[in-house]
């Protein structure tokens, strides 16, 4: 038998007793997204478990192999994509050098720029991962009919670009 309640619905009903006069209707929804978000993560991390890699090396791997070939941005190009600190992209990037996804050039029109690229093993390993996030992803949501999914986009989008600085 399915709950009938979530975690939201509890903590909303114990705040509605302890502070009757908040105004709890948006927490409904931010709180479900905050959880939905750690729970999309987590899934999306079992799914990767078995290519050796982490949720944001994905994003890294994923990003330059979408970038087309040869599969190279720089570091800050990469960050406009993955959202973490500069010296967390720096670690990142010299962790996937050490596995030997990524490696680490200067431009050839510029030395002074640095540029992170795909290897072959990298390309090899976002293949193969990527289908197991699109796969997990398709899981994730399968409870929700066609026009659900594609009204629920359609309201996150709006979120999202109102939201998104």
């Amino acid at each position: 038998m399915k709950k009938e309640k979530d975690l939201i619905d509890v903590l909303i009903t114990e705040w509605n007793l302890e502070r009757p006069e908040l105004d709890v209707d948006a927490m409904q929804i931010v709180g479900r997204i905050m959880k939905l978000g750690k729970i999309f993560e987590n899934r999306a991390s079992m799914a990767l478990k078995d290519n050796g890699i982490y949720y944001t090396d994905l994003d890294v791997l994923a990003t330059l192999r979408r970038s087309g070939f040869p599969y190279q941005l720089t570091p800050k190009q990469l960050m406009q994509s993955v959202v973490i600190t500069s010296g967390a992209m720096t670690a990142l990037l010299n962790r996937l050098t050490k596995l030997e996804l990524i490696y680490r050039a200067a431009d050839e029109n510029d030395g002074r720029i640095s540029l992170a690229g795909l290897t072959e093993k990298g390309k090899e390993v976002i293949d193969d991962a990527i289908h197991k996030r699109f796969d997990e992803a398709k899981k994730s949501i399968k409870i929700l009919s066609k026009k659900e999914r594609s009204d629920l986009s359609v309201l996150l989008r709006k979120l999202l670009i109102e939201l998104d600085e």
